[in-house]
C-alpha cells in the first residue's frame, strides 16, 4: 500500500454526509485518501471538461484558472483529461486547497512529484472510492469517479461539454443533485447553457463569496 493511504469509514467524524444518500451512485461507506481529511470542510468547486475543447473555450479556461489559483478557491476533480491536467498544473502553482480524485485505487499508485509539494502543505488531498484490485482507470471507474467528485463538490464548473457526449448526458443526472452548474458562456456551450447552466460571470461572482 502506498504511504499514507488511509481508509476513512462512515463512522470516521471526516466522513461527508452526501456520500451516503443514494443520489446518481450507491451510498458509499468508505473511501481511501491520501493527505489532509480537512479539506473536505471547505466548500468545493467540481471541475469537469471534455476531451475534446474549442479554442474558444481553451482561452476562457487559462483565465478562470489563474482566477481561481490567485483567489485561492478549493477545488476538487479527476483531472484526467488534457484541459483538466493543464488547469491542474496552474492550480498547483498556487497556494488554494485541491482534492484529486484518479479513476483506480490510490494503494500502490506512484504519486506524481508536483503533488507531493501539495500533500506536505497539506493543501492537497488524493480520494478514492475504488479498492485496491482497480489499479487501472477505466471507463465504467471514470464515470463512478465523476459522481463521486459530483457529490462532495458544493458547486460544478463543466468548461465544456460535447454535444451528445457523456459529459453532457452526465450534466442532465447532475440535476438530481440540485446543486448550481456553471458553465462558459458562449456558443460551443449552447447545449449546456439549454440545460440550465449559468454563466460563467454569475460562477466566479459566486467563487468570490468563499
Amino acid at each position: 500500500m502506498t504511504k499514507g493511504v488511509h481508509t476513512v469509514a462512515e463512522t470516521n467524524r471526516r466522513f461527508p454526509p452526501p456520500l451516503r444518500d443514494s443520489n446518481l451512485i450507491p451510498p458509499c461507506y468508505q473511501f481511501f485518501a491520501i493527505g489532509s481529511l480537512e479539506i473536505l470542510n471547505q466548500e468545493l468547486i467540481g471541475f469537469f471538461c471534455s476531451k475534446k475543447c474549442p479554442g474558444e473555450v481553451i482561452l476562457n479556461i487559462y483565465d478562470l484558472a489563474r482566477t481561481l489559483r490567485d483567489a485561492k478557491i478549493p477545488m476538487i476533480g479527476g483531472f484526467h483529461s488534457s484541459m483538466e491536467k493543464e488547469c491542474l498544473d496552474l492550480l498547483l502553482r498556487g497556494k488554494q486547497p485541491i482534492v484529486i480524485c484518479p479513476a483506480r485505487s490510490i494503494q500502490k499508485m506512484r504519486i506524481p512529484s508536483a503533488w507531493k509539494k501539495g500533500i506536505e502543505e497539506n493543501r492537497l488531498l488524493i480520494l478514492s472510492p475504488f479498492e485496491q484490485q482497480h489499479r487501472r482507470p477505466t471507463v465504467a471507474l471514470a464515470e463512478n469517479r465523476n459522481r463521486f467528485v459530483a457529490k462532495l463538490a458544493t458547486s460544478i464548473f463543466i468548461a465544456h461539454a460535447s454535444e451528445g457526449g457523456k459529459t453532457e448526458q452526465f450534466c442532465s443526472e447532475l440535476k438530481t443533485l440540485k446543486k448550481r452548474l456553471y458553465t462558459i458562456d458562449c456558443n460551443s456551450n449552447t447545449n449546456l447553457l439549454k440545460l440550465g447552466a449559468e454563466s460563467i460571470e454569475q460562477f466566479v461572482n459566486s467563487c468570490k463569496k468563499y
